[in-house]
C-alpha cells in the first residue's frame, strides 16, 4: 500500500524553506499560526487576480515582514504605489484595528520570473480554465506545453470531479518527463486546489520537476532577514 506524503512538507529543510518564520512560546504559537492562516487567507482574496505563488510571514517584536511573490506584481503595487498602500490599511484595520501604532507592518513584493514553473500560479491557470468550461484534455495539454517549454524536467497534472459535466466523477492524469517524488534532492513544486463549476467541485494538483539542488545551492535560502 502507498503512503501519500506532500511533496513540499517531505523537502521542507531540504530544498524548501518555511512560509512563516518567527519563534512563539505556548501560549502565543496557536494564536500566531492561526493569524498567519487568516492572514494568507485574506491576502489571497485580496489579490486573486495577481497571480500570487507564495505568501511569506516574519515576526520579529512588534514588526511583521510580509513577502509576496506574484508573476504580476504591477497588480500588487498599482499606479504609484496606490494598491499597496490601500492595501496595507485594509490588513490594519482587519487585523490590528486597536493596534496600530504597537505593531509594524512592512510589504514587499517580489517578482516571479518564470511563472510557468510555480506549481500554484500553473494551477491557477488550469483552474480558470475549467471554470470557463474548457474541455479539461485540451486544457492539461496545454497546461503541459506551456511549462515544457519553460525548461521544467518534468510534469504532471490530476484533475478529479465530475469531468466535461460527466454523471459519475472519475480522476484523469496527464504527465510528461520524470517526476522522483522518493528524491530529495529534486526539487519538486507542488500545489492543489479546485475550480467550481456548473456541475460541482474539481479537484487540480499540478508536480513540476524543476531539477536537482545540492548542498551548495541551499546556503543561500537560510540567510536572516529579520
Amino acid at each position: 500500500m502507498g503512503h501519500k506524503v506532500h511533496p513540499v512538507i517531505f523537502r521542507m529543510g531540504t530544498t524548501n524553506t518555511w512560509p512563516s518564520r518567527w519563534f512563539a512560546g505556548k501560549q502565543q504559537f496557536a494564536d500566531q499560526l492561526r493569524q498567519d492562516l487568516e492572514m494568507r487567507e485574506f491576502l489571497t482574496k485580496e489579490l486573486k487576480d495577481a497571480a500570487i505563488k507564495r505568501i511569506e510571514i516574519e515576526r520579529s517584536r512588534g514588526v511583521i515582514r510580509i513577502t509576496i511573490h506574484s508573476a504580476k506584481p504591477g497588480l500588487v503595487i498599482g499606479r504609484s504605489g496606490t494598491g499597496i498602500d490601500d492595501l496595507k490599511k485594509k490588513f490594519m484595520k482587519k487585523f490590528f484595528p486597536m493596534q496600530a501604532k504597537s505593531v509594524q507592518v512592512h510589504f514587499a513584493v517580489q517578482e516571479i520570473m518564470k511563472p510557468s514553473l510555480e506549481a500554484a500560479i500553473v494551477a491557477q491557470g488550469v483552474v480558470g480554465d475549467l471554470e470557463r468550461r474548457m474541455q479539461f484534455r485540451r486544457v492539461l495539454k496545454m497546461t503541459i506545453e506551456r511549462v515544457k517549454k519553460s525548461g521544467a524536467l518534468g510534469v504532471k497534472i490530476a484533475v478529479s470531479g465530475r469531468l466535461n459535466g460527466a454523471e459519475i466523477a472519475r480522476r484523469e492524469w496527464l504527465g510528461w518527463g520524470k517526476i522522483p517524488l522518493t528524491n530529495l534532492r529534486a526539487d519538486i513544486d507542488y500545489h492543489q486546489t479546485f475550480a467550481q463549476t456548473m456541475a460541482g467541485s474539481i479537484g487540480v494538483k499540478v508536480w513540476i520537476y524543476r531539477g536537482d539542488v545540492f548542498d551548495k545551492d541551499r546556503l543561500s535560502q537560510y540567510t536572516p532577514t529579520t
